[in-house]
């Protein structure tokens, strides 16, 4: 539900900060179209914007106090949805606890009190949680397991600000939009760094994580994480085992009051999410909505790739047809993936640019689709490639092990050695910032975290290290696109392969196992094979979709072109110029996605340096 916003400060009152506060939620009207909440107190101020998926009392409005003896002892707030939360209801009843409303934000609020900073473990879900205790004064957030409600931070001289999204945290006036080498290089190389956020000063919560702030420091403490565990399941009870984990997942995630969809490409991750949660609905004579994305003249363009074999909508249809879906398909044209207002609002969803482009404007796209049938709750199919070895550049021998993150590597073997996106960039300042050499020293700092069982083969243990930073570097870009640009038209994302239990046992499966029959995510397969059509079984891997009609490439020249034309485009002392003359001049260009990249990347960063007043500090 939602976002989540405010401020602690040992020197100032903040029962003054109420403008303040609303303006920062005000930032994230979209997230939470349905309310809005403000709390202030002398040291601590908290505001909410409000999504509804549940149908409560009072409208679920957060933040939500307790009081004793007309003193109030803790406040707290939430975005999210506490899966588990009806069942900690029970037990913190029979504690002694008594709740005014339902919903799980006043659980969270008497979790905390029950347990302290404790209750972080025990809650379930995808959530980011903050918590005010007034009788210490201190404050407490936390972070979902594996991250997929977002959650960031910005230390000051005497407190801390924070926010679901960072244009909440840049609205508060002690903060300035400056960007250092750090940030610009991690919009370079797509690294993920899970506590680094791209603007100076700020941070991410990690995943697995929460932190208490109080006058006498601060205190951040992981309270989960994976861990090596020796995997005795023979083949046929590991494939029951991720079924019935997946299961459980899936019934807990369509736990809701709101109507529920599911996105659906045709491929194995979001058909094995669609099969399973019709079959759950359909205990409840309910159909699953499914939607697809498409573009226009798409079949009439598609050109097979190794990366990109088939297109997706034939096979969306089978699943259609074989689960007696109640489906809708996006069908998407180059005039509005090029529109200046979405790709505006793609960009203001994710708070710093990227060169994924209109795969990017698509989602978007679809989501506003989504949410204008009456659906308020979506599921996906994320996570599982990072679970099951499902990316191509995993089997790759030269891509899997340049020492770097994979998906940089592919960008270098099979794009530019400079790296997706940063092909028009000036050669002195990609000298200066040396992108690729900052990435590979953030997979190595990530790889030394993984756990290991000891007198692990070689192969095993690389295979280990990188399923471990897909799961904490790749999927903190891949889960902040899919939940913002989704939450950016007021709607919950949820991602049944992101549920811990599964992601524990994924990631102790062996190489050998996970790749029993030869072909990616071959547990999956197996675990999911009794509820989809044979054409879905049989087809090979295909990423999320990219248009291929020249009209979307001609769009992007010509916006290029008036970026050139504008001496103030502020992005243009960062360019190559000559280089982006001679890609515009080549007919062949941009006819290929990664070589559009090194066009959409530059634009995004003229379009957020303009927009959002960005000083670099470099």
């Amino acid at each position: 539900m939602s976002g989540i916003t405010g401020c602690v400060d040992w020197s100032r009152d903040l029962t003054r900060e109420r403008g303040t506060v609303l303006a920062m939620a005000a930032t994230m009207a979209l997230r939470g179209p349905d309310a809005e909440g403000v709390w202030t107190s002398p040291r601590a101020a908290l505001g909410h914007r409000h999504l509804a998926v549940f149908d409560l009392a009072g409208g679920g409005r957060q933040p939500v106090a307790l009081e004793h003896d007309g003193r109030t002892v803790a406040v707290a707030a939430h975005s999210g949805s506490i899966l588990n939360h009806e069942e900690l209801r029970g037990t913190l009843s029979r504690r002694g606890h008594r709740f005014r409303h339902g919903g799980d934000t006043e659980t969270l609020l008497h979790a905390y009190m029950e347990w302290g900073a404790g209750a972080a473990q025990r809650l379930e879900g995808t959530f980011a949680g903050v918590v005010w205790d007034a009788r210490r004064e201190e404050l407490f957030l936390a972070r979902d397991r594996l991250g997929v409600e977002p959650l960031l931070y910005f230390p000051t001289a005497t407190g801390l600000i924070f926010g679901s999204e960072a244009k909440a945290i840049l609205a508060h006036p002690q903060v300035q939009p400056e960007v250092d080498a750090e940030g610009l290089q991690e919009i370079f190389t797509y690294s993920g760094t899970p506590h680094v956020a791209p603007f100076r000063g700020m941070h991410r919560l990690r995943a697995g994580h929460h932190l208490v702030v109080g006058a006498g420091g601060t205190k951040r403490t992981r309270y989960w994480g994976l861990d090596a565990a020796e995997h005795t399941d023979d083949l046929d009870t590991t494939v029951d085992t991720i079924r019935g984990l997946l299961e459980e997942s899936i019934e807990r995630n369509l736990r809701t009051d709101a109507p529920v969809g599911s996105l659906l490409s045709g491929g194995l991750d979001s058909s094995g999410v669609v099969g399973l949660a019709g079959k759950e609905l359909a205990k409840a004579g309910r159909r699953i909505r499914t939607f697809t994305v498409d573009f226009a003249r798409h079949s009439e363009n598609f050109q097979a790739t190794d990366t990109r074999q088939s297109p997706d909508a034939p096979y969306a249809a089978d699943v259609v047809r074989h689960l007696d879906t109640d489906h809708t398909s996006v069908v998407l044209d180059p005039a509005e993936l090029s529109d200046e207002v979405a790709r505006w609002q793609v960009l203001r969803a994710k708070d710093y640019p990227t060169p994924l482009g209109d795969m990017n404007t698509s989602l978007y796209l679809l989501a506003r689709a989504v949410g204008e049938q009456d659906t308020k709750v979506v599921l996906t199919g994320e996570a599982a490639d990072s679970l099951f070895h499902g990316v191509a550049w995993n089997r790759d021998p030269v891509e899997s092990r340049m020492d770097t993150f994979p998906w940089v590597a592919r960008g270098v073997v099979r794009d530019d050695a400079k790296g997706l996106g940063c092909g028009l960039f000036d050669e002195s300042l990609l000298k200066d910032l040396a992108p690729l050499d900052y990435a590979a020293r953030r997979y190595r700092e990530s790889v030394s975290e993984a756990p290991h069982l000891a007198g692990t083969s070689e192969e095993e243990r690389h295979m280990r290290e990188l399923c471990w930073v897909h799961l904490t570097n790749f999927m903190e870009n891949q889960n902040g696109h899919t939940e913002r640009l989704f939450k950016a038209v007021g709607l919950e994302v949820r991602m049944p392969y992101c549920d811990h239990r599964l992601v524990q046992y994924a990631y102790n499966l062996p190489w050998e196992m996970q790749n029993f029959d030869g072909r990616e995510k071959s547990l999956l397969r197996a675990a999911v094979r009794h509820v989809l059509p044979q054409s879905v079984i049989d087809r090979r891997k295909t990423p999320y979709p990219v248009t291929l009609d020249p009209g979307y490439e001609q769009a992007l020249r010509a916006e290029m072109h008036a970026l050139l034309d504008d001496p103030q485009a502020p992005v243009l002392p960062l360019l190559d110029v000559a280089a982006v003359r001679a890609t515009l001049k080549d007919p062949e260009g941009l006819n290929r996605w990664a070589r559009r990249a090194n066009v959409e990347l530059p634009l995004q960063l003229n379009t957020w340096l303009r927009r959002y007043g960005i000083r670099l500090v470099l």
